[in-house]
């Protein structure tokens, strides 16, 4: 791809068995690890350290909603074990077994977005395209 690729609203978006229910605006990532640090008698500082689980928290703004998920009734509050894809230059970034855990909304009358989603991913993969 060119160096001066630029993602769109259409490289980032919500997938449920494999399709592609709704485009996100825009995201932001946090994911966190706990550690537990070994400990050995005698010794001023931790011998090891065993990594823990990981957890993966994504805010999302502006979830547009497709004709084909309207069409098929789509409802941004049922939606459990979904995929955040994040198209990037080199790779693609996806996140799968997805809850939400908040949404808020604003917006006009009949419009089919949803402003804000806080999602819980249960694993992150990296594939290069």
């Amino acid at each position: 791809m060119a160096a001066n690729w630029i993602p769109t609203s259409s490289d980032i978006y919500l997938e449920v068995n494999g399709k592609k229910v709704a485009v996100v605006q825009s995201y932001t990532a946090q994911s966190t690890k706990s550690s537990t640090t070994v400990e050995a008698f005698g010794e001023k500082e931790p011998v090891a350290t065993i990594p823990g689980q990981s957890k993966h928290v994504l805010e999302l703004t502006r979830i547009y909603a497709t004709d084909e998920a309207l069409a098929d009734g789509i409802d941004f509050y049922g939606l459990e074990d979904f995929s955040l894809v994040i198209c990037k230059p080199d790779r693609r970034v996806i996140y799968s077994g997805c809850q939400w855990s908040k949404i808020g909304e604003s917006g006009t009358l009949g419009a089919s977005v949803v402003e804000k989603v806080t999602v819980v991913a249960g694993r992150r993969i990296e594939t290069a395209l």
